[in-house]
This record gives C-alpha cells, structure tokens and sequence, in this order.
C-alpha cells in the first residue's frame, strides 16, 4: 500500500510539472461575423420607385443575393434589405410597418410578396405581356426588334419557356420578307436564328443599295443635256 500511494503521488508530481511546463492554450470564442458589413461589401443597389415594374423584381433579387452570400438570417435579411429603401419605397416601407401587427414578426417570404405585389403590380405586367404577344418587327431593324422581344419576353414565360417557342415566336413577328426567306431554314437555337434574320437583313439591304446606284446612274445618264448645234454655227465644207 506504501509503494501504490508513494506510486500516485509521483505521478501527481509529474503531471503538475509537466502543467506548469505546458499551459493550456486558452480557447478564445470565435469572433462575432459583421452580416450587416459583409451584405454591404457585395454594394447592393438602392431602390427608390421603378418605371419599368421588372426593374423592381431585378432589385429584389440582387438584394437576396448579396443577403444569401453574407448568411443573413430571416429577420436580418428583412432589416438589411429594408435599409436599401428611399423616397417612395422608404415611404411604402414606413407605412407597411404602422399597419403589420408586429414588426419584429415579418418574415422575408411576407417581405417579397408585399414587395411585389405593390411595386409590380399584376395589372401592369398584363399589360406589359399583351404588348409582348402583338409584338411585330416593322420598320424596326432586325438588332432593335431582338432587343424589344427579349425586354417584354420577360412579362410572358410561359410564351417563351422553351428555346422552340422562343423561335416560333420571333420568327411570327419579323417582317414578311424576312418570314418567306427563312421558311425552310432550320436554327439549332435562338442565336442562331436571329443570326441568320441579321444576314439576310444585310444581304437585302445591300442589294437594294446597289439597285439604287444603278437606278440614280440610269436617271442621270437619260436626263444629261443632248447638244443640237445653231444652224448658223454649222460649218460649211
């Protein structure tokens, strides 16, 4: 029993020793994360009032990026994401929170949906989708007519939810020339086909420019003066 205690108390010893010869490191807690300074850093956009209803939903969504990206939580994302409001949004928001029963309860699905439905207001977007379905090309070259499809396609998914129907309705709105000289051509996709509307349009316009040379060199041939001497000028042989 004497060389057991004598035994642990050598160990004891030890391990004091070799504590005092090796502290522990102390733990320091994980530093606190700065969200709101991480959302920021990504420069999410200000939103005022928009024309345009999608500039609104395009807003919407860059600030849920930035707001995913920085890990904010529920109630974050509704604080950081109202911060970014000016003028008659701030007066929306203002207004949107006397009336909510509890502030502090808003979650960020209930934040989009009111967002939404008051800055792009479903009316407007019919609208909007109804100009998309009269769309025709005119006297709009073939770049300007391509660029107002893929702004009011937008308004009308379902219209263009497959790059099939997308080519089927850009193909319906261009000119009738333009519709005849493409009927048998088939497009691997939309760029293609709007590449192909772009070279016809060029090869068009450069016939009809070199038609109009030759016609303005046709008029000016037949309307140059003919010379038809005095005859008291004629000489005499």
């Amino acid at each position: 029993m004497q060389a057991q205690t004598l035994q642990q108390l050598t160990q004891a010893v030890a391990l004091m020793q070799h504590n005092l010869q090796n502290p522990p490191v102390p733990q320091h807690p994980p530093p606190i994360r700065d969200k709101r300074g991480e959302f920021l850093k990504g420069r999410p956009p200000k939103f005022s009032r928009a024309s345009n209803p999608l500039e609104a939903d395009d807003w919407l969504k860059a600030v849920e990026r930035q707001l995913d990206i920085a890990q904010c939580d529920n109630r974050e994302k509704v604080l950081y994401a109202s911060g970014q409001f000016e003028g008659p949004a701030l007066d929306w928001w203002d207004a949107y929170l006397y009336a909510h029963p509890d502030r502090n309860q808003i979650t960020w699905q209930q934040f989009c949906d009111s967002f939404r439905s008051h800055h792009v207001p479903a009316g407007l977007m019919d609208l909007k989708k109804k100009e998309f379905l009269a769309l025709e090309q005119g006297s709009m070259s073939v770049t300007a007519y391509r660029d107002k499809f893929l702004e009011l396609a937008r308004y009308a998914p379902e219209e263009v939810s497959t790059d099939a129907k997308r080519q089927a309705r850009f193909r319906e709105g261009l000119q009738d020339a333009l519709q005849y000289q493409m009927t048998c051509i088939n497009f691997g996709n939309f760029t293609n086909l709007v590449d192909g509307a772009l070279k016809l349009e060029h090869k068009r316009r450069e016939i009809e420019d070199k038609k109009r040379k030759v016609m303005n060199q046709q008029s000016g041939s037949n309307t140059r003066p003919c010379y038809n001497p005095q005859p008291g000028n004629q000489q005499r042989f």
